[in-house]
């Protein structure tokens, strides 16, 4: 009776077992790196590279105006930022933002704002795509007023914050800055770039926590402000006042409860950072001692308070009418 052993063992054969004599030698050593996804014909992002082409029709564009693009991207298939509305797309286009492409939903109004942003994504050799109006809503994430034009865009650049000083020094004028402490609303982002377009100042400082940074969102409220003003990122925004008071400009805190009322406000001539508090904390109380003023803007009727956007608006605006004067 023969020993129990290993199911399937080999049994009864004597002497040293054969080998493949190294015939099999190659399957030995590996297959290389692994190919990239989209270079996977089983991978999804090979399936996404494959998709066909969008067509143009002719009835709604004129030739030419159109640059051959991919059609079916929906959101996740977008990296970076979108821009829509017509006026932020084109105001980004004519300030060369980088960007990397144009979407145009099907039979929209082709007004002059449209034909320019196509004209210049065409000169920039942006590719220009022509998508359907659920595609661009899906782009936007639902937004209902992206006006059927959409721009993909890359990371926001941000400035450093004393870059802001040295432009506001080469173009001869006197330093005027707005820092936001806290303010986390990307409209109110967005109106406070565009009141500093509108009012003569020379940039926007965030801090880089706990703070809005310049999105999509943003950058539609702005009606393609943000395309002309510089925004810095600070790491330590209390640091980076300190850094502006070295440099010469007065801290200047906004907020309710300030000592100072504006019309009673006497620095506006001189080199002003404006630092601005979220609408329910206001400033935060290491900024407000850091503060050389703290300036209150005086409302009268129900109102208790103004959100960061109007009254930053509301401040500029008075800083910039005495500084005219």
């Amino acid at each position: 009776m023969s020993k129990p052993g290993r199911p399937g063992a080999a049994k009864g054969k004597k002497g040293a077992p054969k080998g493949s004599g190294g015939k099999n030698r190659q399957s030995l050593e590996g297959r290389g790196p692994t190919p990239k996804a989209e270079d996977r014909p089983y991978h999804k992002a090979y399936r996404s590279n494959m998709t066909p082409k969008a067509k143009v029709a002719p009835k709604q564009v004129k030739r030419g105006e159109f640059v051959a693009g991919r059609s079916g991207m929906g959101a996740r298939a977008i990296s970076g930022e979108i821009l829509s509305g017509r006026n932020s797309v084109s105001e980004a286009l004519k300030a060369k933002i980088p960007a990397t492409a144009l979407f145009i939903a099907q039979g929209i109004d082709m007004d002059d704002r449209v034909r320019n942003a196509i004209a210049i994504a065409t000169n920039r050799n942006i590719a220009v795509n022509e998508v359907t109006r659920q595609e661009v809503e899906r782009m936007t994430g639902g937004d209902s007023v992206h006006q059927g034009i959409a721009l993909q865009v890359p990371p926001y650049d941000y400035k450093h914050p004393m870059d802001l000083v040295d432009r506001a020094l080469s173009l001869g004028q006197v330093p005027l800055l707005v820092a936001l402490d806290g303010v986390t609303d990307p409209r109110n982002l967005g109106a406070i770039i565009r009141s500093v377009a509108a009012f003569g100042a020379h940039g926007v400082v965030l801090p880089q926590r706990r703070s809005v940074g310049v999105t999509a969102a943003a950058w539609r409220t702005s009606a393609g402000a943000a395309a002309r003003i510089p925004v810095a990122l600070a790491s330590n925004l209390n640091q980076a006042i300190k850094e502006y008071k070295q440099r010469g400009l007065f801290v200047i805190g906004l907020d309710g409860d300030g000592e100072v009322s504006m019309p009673e406000f006497t620095l506006a001539d001189q080199p002003i950072l404006l630092v601005v508090g979220s609408e329910g904390k206001g400033l935060s109380r290491l900024v407000q001692e850091n503060c050389d003023q703290v300036v209150s803007i005086p409302i009268g009727g129900a109102t208790e308070s103004l959100n960061a956007g109007i009254a930053a608006s509301v401040a500029l605006y008075q800083i910039s009418t005495m500084r005219a004067k």
